[in-house]
């Protein structure tokens, strides 16, 4: 088990910097590739980025590069998702999630194997 708690959301003016984080419990977080999805109104989950065990390797959804990064501390069981020039579109609840293939950085939720509860991110016109 590898519990995630998400934090750092909120609500947030259109061209905002937010950065959410998601703490794990455990010692194996340096074994995981990690992932951030979010979920707006009425609309399915969907992949935002994803990282790496180590973090040299990153992936992002279209509509979010350029403008999000997604990064991890090691040392503190952390990873996190540094949100710039936010639009209302990018309201959502964001929810960070564990993979147990450590090099995957998959955008499937399938392949992720450990949630946290979501934090939400509401960004005002």
């Amino acid at each position: 088990q590898v519990p995630l708690v998400e934090s750092g959301g909120g609500l947030v003016q259109a061209g905002g910097s937010p950065r959410p984080s998601c703490a794990a419990s455990g010692r194996t977080f340096s074994s995981h590739s990690m992932g951030w999805f979010r979920q707006a109104p009425g609309k399915a989950r969907e992949f935002v980025a994803a990282i790496t065990w180590s973090g040299g390797s990153t992936y992002y959804v279209d509509s979010v590069k350029g403008r999000f990064t997604i990064s991890r501390d090691n040392a503190k069981n952390t990873v996190y998702l540094q949100m710039n020039s936010l639009k209302p579109e990018d309201t959502a609840v964001y929810y960070c999630a564990a993979d147990n293939t450590p090099w995957s950085g998959s955008s499937r939720e399938a392949e992720y194997d450990y949630w946290g509860q979501g934090t939400q991110v509401t960004v005002s016109s």
